[in-house]
């Protein structure tokens, strides 16, 4: 697994809200300000500011100043990411971390083991 699970559940944990996933809907189609996300809720700027640093700092977004402005946008990088390790978490592989278990049972063609 390329992502450490600290890192994973950092990129889980800010996508986990409701409000979150509606920004990253919105920045989905096009780079926005901070003030066209504002505007499609019913938040305080201080509110936003706290959604958007949770976004930043797990990696899922990427800001930029223009200006006066803050620009937001998706970070490909981190979903790329994301995408190419979820199959790992719950695929059958052959250096898998249930190997380490005492009883996990290992299925062999022609019979069946426990370590």
């Amino acid at each position: 697994m390329e992502l450490s699970y600290a890192r994973l559940a950092a990129i889980f944990k800010a996508l986990s809200d409701e409000t979150r996933l509606h920004i990253i809907d919105m920045l989905s189609c096009n780079e926005l300000c901070a003030c066209d996300i504002l505007s499609s809720f019913d938040l305080s700027q201080s509110t936003l500011s706290y959604h958007m640093k949770i976004l930043l700092d797990a990696g899922v977004v990427k800001s930029k100043r223009n200006g006066l402005w803050t620009m937001y946008s998706i970070n490909e990088e981190t979903f790329q990411e994301i995408l190419s390790v979820i199959p790992d978490l719950y695929q059958h592989k052959k250096e898998c971390i249930c190997a380490q278990i005492k009883y996990c049972r290992i299925e062999d063609k022609e019979k069946t083991e426990f370590l």
